[in-house]
């Protein structure tokens, strides 16, 4: 099954190309940005195009573009299904695109859609205990906080925790 454009006033979520390298390396290139992600800021556009090839080459998994009217990428959302009805999503969105409810309507777009059409009955989220605002972001969008996984993790920063945050399908 083909990854579907979700849109909603203010935003659409366009299949993520590997051509949106260009555009999404201002989030994954970018220091701040990346810190919490499980690998360092990427080096150049080579390496995030490689990044975005490797996450479309997953057969169970889907990869939006976040952007305002289907043009540029603003940001990323997946939504990867771990086995029969759980899945994962992650987001990143890029620093000059953030502060304008995009990730918010980007995760309700992909959670509608992983609860219906995938029929998901489980979405999860592992985040990094010190971004507090991806933590933020799950919690406003109905996540709960379900657990601490202690030394979960080893990354460019160490060896982290992970929140585990979890939404089920009402």
């Amino acid at each position: 099954m083909s990854t579907p454009t979700l849109s909603a006033p203010g935003i659409v979520l366009r299949p993520l190309e590997v051509s949106d390298a260009d555009a999404l390396f201002a989030a994954h290139g970018d220091e701040e940005t990346h810190v919490y992600w499980s690998s360092p800021a990427h080096k150049d556009v080579a390496q995030t195009r490689a990044y975005i090839a490797e996450t479309l080459a997953r057969p169970t998994t889907k990869g939006w573009a976040v952007t305002e009217s289907g043009g540029e990428a603003l940001g990323r959302v997946a939504l990867f299904e771990l086995r029969e009805g759980v899945g994962e999503i992650g987001i990143i969105m890029r620093p000059d695109a953030t502060g304008r409810g995009l990730a918010s309507k980007a995760l309700e777009l992909v959670l509608a859609h992983g609860f219906s059409a995938m029929g998901l009955h489980r979405i999860m989220a592992d985040i990094d205990p010190d971004n507090t605002n991806s933590i933020s972001l799950f919690l406003r969008a109905g996540f709960s906080r379900e657990g601490l996984l202690r030394g979960n993790w080893k990354t460019h920063i160490g060896v982290r925790d992970s929140v585990i945050m979890g939404k089920l399908r009402d």
